[in-house]
């Protein structure tokens, strides 16, 4: 496995270059975004380890601006796809249409490309349309492809897709199946501002004030990051960690705690231990590491896991929230000792 002193002297000046740019990048959002520090760091995360985010909130916390602003600070491609319940998969894919030439009176199918080709797509309330729309997504955020027609169109790189759904309104709503909540990195949640915040988000709002964003990266540069993060090496110790981790949210493992085992029906897969992983290696990276530490993995473990474990009835009936199954989890899986580096 590569050690600290291992890692090519480049790469640390990369790293060093990438912490930087975050840095620009969260003093840009500053100047329209009040607060939600704990957020934009979990997205800017999320888009560094190539993956996409579910933002969960109520009305009004500038979910919307937020995605926004991050699409203009990274002069990325940005589309708002109001989900519905009437939306159709083509109206977010494309479609092919009859185009006829006006010289040879000749017919062809013409494909019209659909949002879903950009850089940065906002899916707003998500969970608004029917199971098959919601669908359409898959291959977009698995592939990075959309298909039609029996022919595959790339999306352009880098491609995000940060989607978003309301907590507390249910009546004309379709929730996400755990297999495509599964495709998310991050569930991220998003609270109501401190006093503060909020007044300086009503002094904002209320008079002349206007804030403009200044683009500090581009998508090739973004591009660059993502494979930077990807040489930060995880030690033994942490790895291990991961794993007990993320197998102690099955019940049906030796690994689980009997007082969890009544709690989740359904745990964590394989992908939990990769999104860990290398969300571990960007926080790292970003706190001026060129390791993952255990602290990187607890951090980020809520977000990782708290849309992959399904709890139980009686865990639900005893008004036990998934959140408080993992600070469980948490405190009873052992840190294993660093290994001493020669």
């Amino acid at each position: 496995m590569q050690t600290p002193e291992q890692v090519e002297p480049q790469d640390v000046a990369r790293a060093k270059a990438l912490v930087d740019a975050y840095q620009k990048v969260t003093k840009e959002l500053s100047k329209v975004i009040v607060g939600q520090e704990a957020v934009i760091e979990q997205l800017m995360i999320a888009i560094l380890a190539r993956g996409h985010c579910l933002l969960e909130g109520v009305p009004g916390l500038a979910k919307t601006l937020m995605v926004r602003g991050l699409s203009q600070v990274m002069e990325l491609s940005f589309r708002r796809i109001q989900f519905t319940p009437d939306l159709m998969p083509a109206d977010i894919t494309g479609t092919e249409v009859i185009h006829e030439d006006p010289t040879t009176g000749r017919r062809n199918l013409t494909f019209l490309q659909g949002p879903l080709f950009a850089q940065m797509i906002l899916a707003d309330e998500i969970n608004r349309t029917p199971p098959k729309t919601q669908s359409s997504l898959l291959e977009a955020m698995q592939e990075h492809s959309v298909t039609v027609g029996g022919k595959t169109y790339p999306l352009a790189e880098p491609f995000f897709v940060l989607a978003t759904q309301n907590p507390i309104e249910q009546e004309g709503t379709y929730p996400l199946p755990e297999a495509q909540r599964d495709r998310f990195l991050f569930l991220v949640k998003v609270v109501y501002p401190s006093r503060a915040e909020e007044r300086e988000i009503v002094t904002r709002t209320t008079s002349a004030f206007s804030g403009k964003i200044t683009p500090v990266i581009t998508g090739d540069e973004i591009i660059a990051c993502q494979e930077i993060v990807r040489k930060v090496p995880v030690p033994e110790h942490v790895l291990d960690f991961v794993l007990d981790l993320v197998r102690c949210t099955r019940p049906d493992e030796a690994e689980s705690q009997a007082d969890v085992k009544d709690l989740i029906e359904w745990g964590a897969g394989p992908r939990a231990c990769q999104y860990l992983v290398l969300g571990g290696k960007v926080r790292a990276v970003l706190r001026g590491r060129f390791h993952v530490t255990i602290e990187d993995i607890e951090a980020l473990a809520h977000p990782v896991l708290r849309h992959r474990i399904v709890p139980t009835f009686n865990a639900e009936a005893e008004g036990i929230a998934v959140d408080d199954i993992i600070d469980r989890i948490l405190k009873a899986v052992p840190r294993g000792t660093p290994a001493k580096i020669l």
